[in-house]
């Protein structure tokens, strides 16, 4: 069996299985040879060598024969290290005779899959997020830390999972002996499960307990599952006694965890927890720099005019993926009409994005706002007294609050101190009377309209 057949062979498994099954399950075996129309392979566990053999034994062995290999049956077998000086048994194939295609996983263990694009390289540094990738950056050397676990936590889109998958490939292109077990919380614990109802439970502990590193994403998603968060903590708790690496992600920090029990709060707030904040103006706007000079390449011929990247920095605020996928979108239009990508295209092709990441103005904001342009105090403003330099700052603040936000007019009659939304209206209907008359009303809620849109 040749090379060439043997990739032909992966190949189909990838689309028969599934690129994840392929990756997780059928990648880290071993071919070890083909004697007597047996066809064995090395799995690195016991439990892996029991789930192959149940689920995957017949499309490997399918795809075989579809390839022209003579083969009558598919024996795994638990991986044993053969001794250096020891030859290979006469009739079955070298090692090269059955290597994995250059696209599958060199991993060992079975990890989720790794997105080639989340590299430090590609991780833009700013001050939002400096402290998680230097941080990261000292796991990823795979020497010994004076904190572990690393917890690492944020909002949707600021580069948790990014620097992940970036510590897991420095793990496995620096330091190949280590074991590096990379995974959701959600594979954890359908792993668990999977195992519990096999009853292959010590399997799946010797499994989790003989890798280097653990790496476990979004780890709020054990909370409230008591069965699994009890086998997380044990897992947890015997890395950590034999000196092994953990990475854990969530979307908040540990003690904020709804349903994710004490002691496990506890542990994961006993190494270094980081927090990547919001990305601020000159972070987005070095992201969409080292990304679009990455576009220059696929897109040669295609000009961007000054001051798109900053407008976009400016106007997509929310999270990282959504000011990627604009820059995406905007260079697949421009390319498609054959446009230079300037400001008013931007606009036109991203409306519905920048409709969307346009800044929320909250009622409480406008009443901070009118207090301090009319120098009242903001107790007044939503307070009983009439007095008339009271009055009219209060009614500004009720249309303000109106035409700026979604509230209604009962909710934001609430937030005016418990008021009657007739109130409410008649102060609206108040001050789009006299903006007619009074140019300084208008020229002031005119500004007072731009500082809080701004």
């Amino acid at each position: 069996m040749t090379d060439e057949t043997w990739g032909q062979v992966c190949n189909q498994l990838q689309k028969a299985v599934g690129q994840n099954n392929y990756t997780t399950w059928i990648a880290p075996l071993e071919p070890a040879g083909l004697t007597d129309g047996i066809a064995s392979f090395h799995a690195p566990t016991k439990f892996m060598r029991d789930w192959v053999s149940r689920n995957f034994a017949e499309p490997i062995l399918r795809e075989m024969r579809h390839a022209g290999v003579i083969v009558e049956r598919i024996e795994i077998l638990v991986h044993k290290h053969r001794p250096a000086n020891s030859a290979p048994a006469p009739a079955r194939l070298n090692a090269a005779a059955m290597r994995k295609p250059a696209s599958a996983s060199d991993a060992s263990l079975p990890s989720a899959p790794l997105d080639g694009r989340f590299t430090f390289d590609s991780f833009v540094v700013g001050k939002p997020n400096e402290l998680a990738h230097a941080a990261a950056k000292r796991v990823a050397e795979g020497g010994p830390v004076t904190f572990n676990p690393l917890f690492l936590y944020g909002g949707v889109g600021l580069g948790k999972t990014h620097l992940m998958h970036a510590i897991a490939h420095d793990l496995h292109q620096q330091r190949s002996n280590l074991r590096v077990l990379y995974l959701s919380a959600e594979q954890f614990m359908y792993r668990f499960v999977q195992a519990l109802r096999d009853k292959q439970i010590m399997d799946f502990k010797e499994m989790f307990r003989s890798i280097d590193v653990l790496m476990v994403d979004d780890v709020q998603f054990i909370a409230g599952k008591e069965s699994t968060q009890e086998e997380f903590f044990h897992t947890f708790n015997a890395l950590v006694d034999q000196g092994k690496q953990i990475v854990i992600s969530a979307d908040r920090a540990p003690g904020e965890i709804k349903d994710l029990e004490e002691r496990i709060k506890s542990r994961l707030s006993c190494g270094l927890v980081v927090d990547l904040h919001p990305t601020d103006y000159e972070l987005r706007l070095g992201i969409l720099q080292t990304k679009t000079e990455n576009y220059r390449a696929e897109y040669p011929g295609l000009q961007i005019a000054p001051g798109v990247l900053e407008f976009l920095a400016h106007r997509i605020t929310s999270n990282v993926r959504i000011l990627e996928g604009a820059l995406t979108r905007l260079f697949a239009y421009a390319s498609l009409i054959g446009r230079e990508i300037s400001l008013d295209l931007a606009q036109e092709c991203l409306k519905d994005q920048l409709r969307q990441s346009e800044r929320k103005v909250t009622v409480e904001e406008i009443l901070r706002k009118v207090a301090e342009h009319y120098n009242v105090r903001l107790s007044d403003l939503v307070g009983p007294k009439r007095l008339r330099a009271i009055a009219r700052p209060r009614q500004v603040a009720m249309f303000l609050s109106k035409s700026l936000t979604t509230r209604s007019l009962p909710d934001i009659g609430r937030r005016f101190g418990g008021r009657d939304h007739t109130t409410i209206m008649h102060g609206i209907r108040k001050i789009e009377e006299l903006r007619a008359s009074d140019s300084q009303l208008a020229e002031d809620i005119d500004m007072l309209r731009r500082l809080l849109e701004s």
